[in-house]
């Protein structure tokens, strides 16, 4: 009697679990109707392209006026596509001053503490700011800091210019190391360069100049995110008692002149102090204002292929933007 009542309870037992089983099975099956799909939405979302993109005036004295959603075409892989999110927010930034220190700058000396220091107070309390100083060497005065005040003093203990000028290799070492930290950090950068140009390794000039070639340099610039803005300083007199023939300043101001090209900009001339009146302030407008741009590919294929992005000005030649040049769709 107790082994066939231990074989009925055995069979509900098996039974009320295959109930069980099978209506969970059941609700698996209908629940993908009964509820809506979250992948397409998610996917949506993420198909979202957004490029950051600032505006700089090719005339610091011509004054930059807010720009509209209309004033931007964007185009991926050469073909235009609709803007379908846009705003502009002022943000900080890191900027590193460049001061050339070396031998031929020496009557400069006065131009660069002024200019310098000028900088330093036409920047915001939030935007961070580097000294790097460089002959044939090159000096940290001061690693990226919000302590402008301490900048400054930095400024007016720079010693009057000597040496060689290793320039190319200062440039890539600031572009390669000192901004490293601001891309680690999602902040926007720039170099400020006060110098002649006139790298030794040039024809014609004394001494070895830098290990880094002018052609490397411009690869350097250009892949990089950072905004590099000349400033030239004019010292073909000095340089005519050293020795420097004027073909290598010539050489010079056209590499100058190629590095702010490629860096979305032109080169700011400085004889004296009056002649940077202005350009501060435009600079740092320029560097602080991001437009924010999405988009939403016509091609949606995640294929891990390079989708090449290009952002344009719409009827603004006195402007140009900088943004970033594609993406990889994946």
């Amino acid at each position: 009697m107790l082994y066939g009542w231990h074989q009925d309870w055995l069979r509900e037992v098996l039974l009320r679990a295959a109930i069980v089983l099978l209506t969970a099975h059941c609700l698996l099956l209908i629940a993908p109707a009964q509820t809506p799909e979250p992948t397409d939405t998610i996917r949506i979302d993420t198909d979202l392209v957004n490029v950051s993109v600032s505006v700089f005036s090719r005339q610091s004295s011509l004054p930059k006026s807010a720009l509209e959603q209309k004033d931007f075409a964007v185009f991926e892989n050469g073909e235009p596509q609709e803007i379908s999110f846009f705003a502009s927010a002022e943000t900080p930034f890191d900027l590193v001053l460049l001061l050339d220190l070396s031998g031929s700058t020496a009557d400069k000396i006065k131009l660069i503490r002024t200019s310098s220091k000028r900088f330093v107070d036409a920047a915001r309390p939030g935007d961070r700011i580097a000294i790097i100083t460089f002959t044939s060497d090159i000096q940290v005065v001061s690693r990226l800091t919000l302590d402008h005040e301490a900048l400054k003093t930095s400024i007016d203990q720079i010693e009057k210019p000597r040496g060689g000028t290793n320039f190319w290799d200062a440039l890539r070492f600031v572009l390669e190391h000192i901004v490293s930290q601001s891309r680690g950090e999602g902040r926007r950068s720039a170099v400020v360069v006060m110098t002649d140009g006139v790298d030794n390794a040039l024809p014609g000039v004394f001494g070895d100049g830098s290990v880094t070639t002018f052609a490397e340099l411009i690869d350097v610039v250009r892949r990089s995110d950072t905004v590099v803005l000349p400033i030239y300083l004019d010292t073909v007199k000095e340089g005519r008692h050293n020795g420097t023939p004027v073909s290598a300043y010539a050489l010079a101001q056209q590499q100058l002149s190629e590095l702010a090209s490629v860096s979305g900009n032109t080169v700011y001339q400085a004889r004296k102090v009056e002649d940077l009146n202005g350009v501060y302030a435009q600079v740092i407008r320029d560097l602080s204002t991001v437009y924010s741009i999405g988009y939403r590919p016509a091609n949606r294929i995640r294929d891990g292929s390079w989708r090449a992005v290009a952002v344009q000005l719409v009827g603004r030649p006195d402007l140009v933007v900088r943004a970033r040049r594609g993406y990889y769709a994946k």
